[in-house]
């Protein structure tokens, strides 16, 4: 018989956000009125974030025009 093969334990990391009073009150009204709540709310507005932007782009990195350029290419 084989082994099943175990699974890595999925590593989750906290992100801690202020809202002010008029700000959760309104979220919660959203959740209220679309049965839901406020994390799947959330977590559904950056999920195109978090799955387009896992692996950096390269060559991508924006320098500003007002850069000091130390080691450039003449």
């Amino acid at each position: 018989m084989t082994k099943k093969k175990t699974r890595k334990p999925i590593r989750y990391k906290t992100i801690k956000l202020k809202l002010t009073k008029r700000q959760k009150r309104s979220l919660d009204n959203f959740c209220k009125i679309r049965g839901t709540t406020p994390i799947k709310v959330i977590k559904q507005s950056i999920r195109p974030m978090l799955n387009n932007y896992a692996a950096p782009a390269p060559g991508q990195t924006q320098i500003s025009v007002r850069q000091l350029d130390l080691f450039g290419t003449e």
